[in-house]
């Protein structure tokens, strides 16, 4: 499972970015799911990084889905339209 850090803006995404995709690239099985469980200070960037994680895992022929996803996260991503390439980890 990949694991968001509490605060994820502008600042922190290009760091996060890189954590995450190589922590994609060493994780077994063929579902990635980031767990955003402990997210709590974020701004768009975030949506940037999740999204960002989803092509990474896609183009390694995984599947992506976020587990716990803050509700203002989730509206912000259906205000810019990508709610549905963030489906909610089952």
């Amino acid at each position: 499972m990949l694991v968001l850090p509490s605060e994820l803006t502008h600042a922190q995404a290009p760091a996060c970015s890189r954590m995450l995709a190589q922590a994609l690239r060493s994780e077994p099985g063929q579902q990635a799911v980031a767990d955003a469980s402990a997210l709590r200070r974020f701004d768009s960037s975030a949506l940037a990084v999740l999204l960002e994680c989803r092509r990474e895992a896609l183009a390694l022929g995984k599947s992506f889905a976020v587990s716990q996803l803050h509700p203002r996260l989730r509206d912000l991503a259906g205000l810019y339209g990508v709610a549905e390439l963030l489906p909610e980890a089952s």
